[in-house]
């Protein structure tokens, strides 16, 4: 906690408070840059590293984000208004510079402030690293969802976890996967403000205690427990230019003061700090491992940790505001849990409620249910958590106890709804009975929620037909779409600045908040000067990520050849599998010489494999082995190249995403939730090849079928397949499949590593295959040859780029946000304080 006491004896003055508005202009900008560089900095024309520019830099943006971030709040409190709580593990922001720069409209000032000083802007940029806040989409979504919110000024806080490390840096060495810590938080953080006085204490461990209070109430508290604190750091969140500053609050752990002074005075100082060391591993990594059991613990701790300090500190401030009237609360806060790792805040939320703000459990339960909202993001079941019941009892037994009343009540009404129904109370329950007893976070999550959504038609759709039946039986009023969206001012006003230019000139900058007057560009795709600007605004993006792969990984990519793209977090449902059979099956043609007609392609695949996922690992081993064998072979020379590229991140995406030509979405059916990457793709003008699951479908309504590349099973006929699937008879009809299968089985790929593919093989050949690889093979490669023979036509897939940017307007997040808020959050905008 924070030493300092309330002012007593000072009483500063308005001349304390009241400062002039600082001033936007490159002059200004460039003298606190200055003055920042050598008085806060310490530096001097002796200098020579990038970081103490880019520091100064990034400190005279910040002054100027907390005083438009002062008066949002201002403006929020003035309003009384609803608040929604935007609780995530993760929040990929990836770098703060340039999108700081872009939404205060200082981009240009800051540019020539800079170089009148003789500095380079991109240079100094392209030196911030990406901050280690997340994994993937589940991240990424949840920063372009501040983005929007921030946009249309609604009242909304993320909260999160500070964590010291991010999920890992990812090398390649002879193929394989590596991983090594990425500490993003080396040299601190610019963009954060520690706020110490909002410090919170967090319970683990302990027992319950039955008491009476000064009522003679029967009540209950949690006692004798192994605290931690949780310290806040704020980092703003800046709407596009409306002087609209919301918050992204992130927790760190702390250990408490107390240590054991007697272990301490024997000599046993290691001891004596042991607690204090396992606090603060509670923030240290994002994302455990968890297949161990100390991997489990961690990743509980960590969900508890976030549930339990975000929701005091939301009550701190309504105690502050309206004392211990708790009448108001649901019609004036909402908890939005970003998938089911806050889940645990439905029975924290009644746990404060009841213990430490002394409700009964009616009153209580009517708060919880009509403020927590769920956002489901998977289909896959083992990725719906559950927890031991024995690490429960150990680490939060309180909650535990809570968990077990709210089941007992919620099976109550499912047997007065399903009298004698004893299968579907088995199956609802929200304890999982067996070997170890498990608590279905899932199931907590729904019925502790008034709203359950998913994110694309076919995702929520698949959740009320299949996962999640039972609970639509029981309450299908709780059940929503929300298909995702991306921020369009990152995703393409940032990364892609001159198409942004071009798109400015052609129907003003109106886009940039409002995405739908992307449409006005559609007649365009008709007028042949159009598309040759437009052409060469992709052949500039082209060179520059050709660039970068050369840089990276040493593979020259052409310029002219179609630049096929797959970047993604590896997992076998994705198919990166059926991708690089694909590549094996391009090469196998080469070395026939069957390249009559052909297209040049480059190949590009990138994305982290979970550590403990050894399939994931073994298909990195076999693109990169693949990639070795194409790029060497002198036949290929011209026609095909391959590169894997290394630690894929938000930076790198904003490199990849308006040079990519191919945008590769080609999961199994009925198994991507959603997908933003291909969102990002359309919006840069690249046209898709894919399934119809997640938002491909809604891609492909949008674009027109004509515009997107179509294969693959759909969602039902997977499912019909299970059970007789046959991958044998299916390589056994199709000579290709058979071709790939040949050069894979005898070692081609892998000649001094015997039998290191063996695993991979298996998969394919095995009728349990869930990703049915072998089923839609024949089908991807003739969607593959159609796009191959539509990018010869250069004319002709220009209009295709031109109209899948034109029709992306329906994937900003800008809309997703204004539907939460319709159908869910029902908050009131508010602009803030005028400057």
């Amino acid at each position: 906690m924070s030493p300092f006491k309330d002012l007593s004896r000072s009483q500063p003055n308005d001349a304390f408070y009241d400062l002039p508005p600082l001033g936007m202009d490159a002059t200004a900008i460039a003298a606190d840059v200055r003055h920042y560089f050598a008085h806060t900095m310490g530096q001097d024309r002796n200098s020579r590293s990038a970081y103490y520019p880019y520091e100064a830099l990034a400190i005279t943006l910040r002054d100027r984000l907390m005083e438009r971030w002062k008066r949002t709040r201002q403006a929020h409190n003035d309003a009384d208004c609803k608040r929604t709580y935007y609780l995530s593990l993760e929040f990929l922001m990836g770098r703060t510079l340039c999108n700081a720069l872009l939404n205060l409209g200082v981009h240009d000032a800051a540019e020539q402030g800079l170089y009148d000083m003789g500095l380079v802007l991109e240079e100094l940029a392209s030196g911030e690293r990406d901050a280690g806040l997340g994994n993937g989409g589940l991240g990424r979504l949840a920063a372009c969802f501040l983005d929007s919110c921030a946009t249309l000024e609604l009242p909304v806080k993320g909260y999160g976890l500070r964590y010291e490390y991010g999920m890992f840096r990812q090398l390649i060495e002879d193929g394989h996967q590596l991983e090594e810590p990425d500490h993003w938080m080396r040299d601190g953080s610019p963009w954060e403000l520690e706020r110490p006085e909002y410090t919170q204490r967090i319970q683990f461990g302990g027992r319950t205690e039955r008491y009476k209070d000064a009522t003679g109430r029967p009540a209950a508290r949690w006692v004798d427990t192994r605290d931690v604190l949780a310290v806040p750091y704020d980092v703003p969140i800046p709407g596009y230019r409306n002087d609209n500053i919301n918050t992204l609050r992130l927790w760190k752990a702390a250990a408490t003061d107390e240590f054991d002074l007697g272990e301490f005075n024997a000599g046993s100082y290691p001891e004596s700090v042991a607690q204090k060391n396992a606090a603060e591993h509670i923030t240290m990594v994002l994302y455990p491992n968890d297949a161990s059991e100390s991997g489990k613990e961690l990743r509980l701790r960590q969900q508890f940790f976030l549930a339990s300090a975000s929701i005091k500190d939301v009550m701190r401030e309504w105690v502050r505001l309206k004392g211990k009237n708790f009448s108001e609360f649901a019609a004036k806060n909402c908890f939005q849990l970003n998938d089911t790792h806050p889940a645990i805040s439905v029975a924290e939320l009644m746990r404060q409620l009841m213990d430490e703000h002394d409700l009964d459990w009616g009153p209580a339960w009517a708060i919880t249910t009509k403020t927590m909202a769920y956002t489901n993001h998977t289909l896959l079941p083992e990725a719906l958590e559950r927890w031991p019941v024995r690490l429960f009892e150990q680490l939060l037994p309180r909650v535990l106890e809570i968990i077990y009343e709210i089941n007992a009540r919620f099976l109550a009404e499912v047997a007065s709804r399903w009298p004698g129904d004893s299968e579907r109370q088995r199956r609802m329950s929200l304890i999982e009975e067996g070997h170890e007893r498990q608590v279905r976070m899932a199931y907590l999550a729904i019925v502790g929620s008034f709203s359950v959504n998913g994110v694309a038609a076919l995702h929520s759709k698949l959740l009320v037909e299949g996962l999640f039946k039972d609970f639509y039986d029981l309450w299908p009023h709780k059940f929503n779409n929300k298909t995702n969206g991306v921020t369009q001012r990152r995703w393409l006003a940032l990364c892609n600045p001159g198409l942004r230019e071009f798109l400015d000139e052609t129907i003003g900058d109106g886009w940039v908040r409002d995405l739908d007057q992307l449409e006005r560009l559609a007649p365009y795709a008709n007028d042949a000067v159009f598309r040759q600007r437009w052409r060469a605004i992709k052949q500039e993006n082209k060179r520059r990520l050709a660039q970068t792969v050369k840089q990276l990984v040493h593979v020259e990519f052409p310029e002219e050849a179609m630049f096929d793209v797959q970047v993604k977090r590896i997992h076998e449902y994705k198919r990166q599998l059926l991708n690089i059979l694909h590549v094996i099956h391009l090469y196998n043609r080469i070395k026939r010489g069957d390249t009559r007609d052909w297209t040049p392609r480059c190949v590009l695949i990138g994305g982290k494999a979970a550590p403990g996922y050894y399939m994931a690992k073994q298909i990195i081993k076999l693109i990169n082995n693949v990639a070795r064998a194409v790029n060497r072979d002198p036949d290929t020379e011209g026609r095909l190249r391959v590169a894997f590229l290394p630690d894929y991140r938000v930076s790198l995406m904003e490199v990849i995403a308006p040079g990519t030509d191919l945008s590769e979405q080609i999961s199994t059916a009925g198994k991507e939730a959603s997908g933003t990457g291909n969102m990002k793709f359309m919006m840069n003008g690249a046209v898709t090849i894919g399934t119809l699951d997640g938002a491909n479908i809604e891609i492909r309504e949008q674009v027109g079928d004509e515009n997107f590349f179509l294969f693959g099973l759909t969602a039902a006929e997977v499912e019909q397949r299970r059970g007789h699937y046959d991958p044998n008879a299916v390589i056994a009809r199709d000579s290709a499949l058979q071709d790939v299968m040949n050069l894979l089985e005898s070692g081609h790929f892998n000649q001094f590593e015997g039998g290191i593919f063996d695993a991979i093989i298996h998969t394919i050949r095995s009728p349990h295959d869930p990703w049915m690889t072998a089923a839609d093979f024949q089908g991807y490669c003739e969607a593959q040859e159609r796009a191959a023979a539509a990018y010869r036509d250069q004319e002709h897939w220009t209009r295709m780029s031109i109209l899948n940017t034109a029709h992306s307007g329906f994937f900003s997040s800008d809309r997703t946000i204004g539907e939460y808020n319709r159908d869910i959050w029902h908050l009131d905008a508010v602009p803030p304080v005028p400057l």
